[in-house]
């Protein structure tokens, strides 16, 4: 008469899995349009950045505050790392803004993820250890996979390749960003460190686009408000709750998600085709992606904790 007890309890752990699992396609389909919204925008792509963050903040800062009592209670001592990963953000943002408009959508997608890779090898530094097989395997396509891409977007045009470029120092940045807030993220909630990320990253951002004597004032804030809301509020608030509860591996897969949907868009809006070089380079770069992500090996973070490769 009391048979209904384990099916419900199976029906929570099913809907406890689906959840983080639904949020993680979503961010990474919200983050995949990101690219697309700069391009559309009317303003300078560092601007469009600027905005991206400025537009962000009060909703993420409200969302910390609706989620914990005191979110930044401990911002005090932790301002200097703060402020630096700001600086990195910005860097990140600005860089792979201007890279945007100079490469594929898909190029821009893949090249702006390298952080997933490089990442790692900081951990391996640091921590003194050799990669496993499977990592090392994963660097090495990564390494042929970028020189097939670089190589085939040179073919096409030079400035696609500055483009390809531009995205992989964004990469290389938004890794220093990593691990300047690892010890952020040891001491305080995921939305408060994205909030304050956030806020960091603004002047930094608006001050670059400035000097670019870039476009700063908008006529379309349509454009803006969704980039903001796809890639920073909604993409980077249901990627930090999905890494909270899927594995490495999923994540790792998932994230090939972003490179697809964006080549997809790239093709329907701008025409991008792919060649057969585009589809082997990037497939490597995608393979290396779930490879260095998958059972490696724990390593020192920037805090001397032990986190996940």
């Amino acid at each position: 008469m009391h048979d209904s007890g384990p099916p419900r309890k199976t029906l929570r752990n099913e809907t406890a899995h689906m959840l983080p699992l639904a949020a993680l396609l979503g961010g990474n389909i919200a983050l995949a349009f990101g690219p697309w919204f700069v391009r559309l925008a009317d303003v300078g792509p560092v601007a469009a950045g600027f905005w991206r963050i400025a537009l962000a903040a009060p909703v993420l800062v409200a969302l910390a505050y609706a989620t914990s009592r005191r979110p930044f209670a401990h911002v005090r001592a932790l301002w200097l790392p703060v402020l630096f990963s700001g600086i990195a953000f910005a860097g990140d943002l600005g860089m792979w803004h201007l890279g945007i408009l100079r490469t594929t959508l898909a190029n821009a997608t893949l090249f702006g993820n390298s952080a997933i890779l490089m990442f790692p090898i900081y951990g391996f530094l640091v921590a003194r250890a050799w990669p496993t097989r499977s990592q090392g395997i994963a660097l090495l396509l990564a390494a042929v996979g970028a020189a097939l891409l670089l190589g085939r977007s040179y073919e096409l045009s030079p400035k696609n390749l500055a483009g390809d470029l531009l995205c992989l120092i964004a990469g290389t940045v938004y890794t220093v960003y990593i691990i300047l807030m690892s010890r952020v993220r040891s001491a305080m909630a995921p939305i408060p460190v994205l909030a304050l990320a956030t806020l960091a990253s603004a002047l930094p951002l608006l001050l670059t686009a400035l000097a670019l004597h870039e476009t700063i004032w908008p006529e379309k804030w349509g454009v803006l408000i969704g980039l903001a809301l796809a890639s920073q509020v909604l993409g980077q608030g249901l990627m930090i709750y999905a890494i909270g509860h899927l594995s490495p591996l999923v994540i790792g897969i998932a994230l090939l998600t972003q490179p697809i949907v964006a080549g997809a868009v790239g093709w329907l809006a701008y025409g991008e085709r792919l060649g057969l070089p585009d589809f082997i380079g990037a497939v490597l770069v995608a393979i290396a992606l779930v490879l260095v992500r998958a059972g490696g090996p724990r390593v020192a973070s920037a805090d001397g904790e032990p986190k996940p490769a």
